[in-house]
């Protein structure tokens, strides 16, 4: 396991400010998340694994279960935006489980495994490049010179994201590294995954064209109605010479696994007030659980921002 010498020597990380601003370049000011600005609600319980304990000493990974608010979402910061548009992928998982206590720990994740940039210095240039790249603008354009020396984030843009047929039939990734340390202080690095039990399922591009512009959001609360809507949380374990800072890089699929527990939605939180007032951080962890990677303080710091301003 390594750190990238190219985050130890980047420029300053942009203020929580700038990456903020960045984010409306490229969409707009909609009062409403920076992005993901289009979700859905449910509710339900976190039952951990019988093993989630010797991998953490975190209050939701021993024996009993939890309450959970789980929010589905649609990748761009726009409110309105069709569940069938393509700038409405990578679809969003966020996961808040009610401690003991009346403490909170959350899990934000998305249905891409890699994240288009290294640092938070990257992600504002990137944001920036969007945002000054419009069809009018003459070529090569800021982002063609960006996405040039940038080969991850072309990736990140260009790769196919087809529509899914639920919510519940795309797995999810938490693309940054956290430490979980257990109660004899063993520690290992991983990355959370959030695999569909329902399997992962998708529809034809030509029944995307013609779904509802709430598809999603419409399916994933019928379904609930029918059957519980669950989730295996899965961590993938660092391997030698793996990098812990630099989410672009996704790690390998023979690495190592470990089933943390399961997420079971029961029922739509039907009310819009409570999705105003609720916002997930990545860097909102309990004692057993550490940041590895630096932007997840970046990405918290943005989020806290952001709440603010849609307030």
């Amino acid at each position: 396991m390594v750190t990238t010498a190219k985050a130890i020597a980047e420029a300053p990380a942009p203020t929580p400010d700038q990456l903020v601003d960045a984010l409306n370049g490229v969409v707009g000011q909609h009062h409403a998340r920076a992005v993901h600005a289009k979700g859905v609600m449910l509710e339900g319980t976190f039952a951990p694994s019988d093993t989630a304990s010797s991998i953490s000493k975190a209050p939701h990974l021993q024996k009993a279960s939890v309450p959970i608010v789980v929010r589905f979402s649609d990748f761009a910061g726009v409110p309105s935006i069709p569940d069938n548009d393509p700038q409405a992928s990578p679809r969003g998982m966020a996961i808040k489980f009610k401690l003991p206590g009346g403490s909170e720990t959350d899990v934000v994740a998305h249905s891409f495994n890699g994240f288009p940039s290294a640092t938070a210095a990257d992600f504002r240039d990137l944001l920036v490049a969007l945002g000054s790249s419009g069809a009018s603008t003459p070529k090569p354009t800021p982002l063609d010179t960006y996405l040039a020396s940038h080969p991850r984030a072309k990736a990140f843009l260009t790769a196919p994201k087809p529509s899914p047929e639920s919510f519940a039939t795309l797995p999810y990734f938490g693309v940054n590294t956290f430490k979980f340390t257990n109660a004899a202080d063993k520690a290992t690095f991983g990355r959370y995954q959030l695999q569909p039990v329902a399997g992962v399922k998708y529809i034809t591009d030509d029944a995307a064209a013609k779904a509802a512009p709430d598809y999603l959001m419409k399916e994933i609360g019928q379904r609930a109605q029918k059957e519980p809507v669950k989730f295996r949380v899965v961590l993938q374990f660092a391997g030698p010479g793996d990098t812990l800072d630099d989410p672009s890089v996704a790690w390998p699929d023979s690495r190592q696994t470990a089933e943390l527990g399961t997420v079971t939605l029961t029922r739509v939180t039907t009310d819009e007030t409570i999705d105003k007032s609720l916002a997930f951080f990545p860097n909102a962890l309990p004692d057993g659980i550490q940041p590895a990677d630096p932007m997840i303080d970046a990405r918290g710091a943005a989020y806290l921002v952001s709440f603010g301003r849609r307030q």
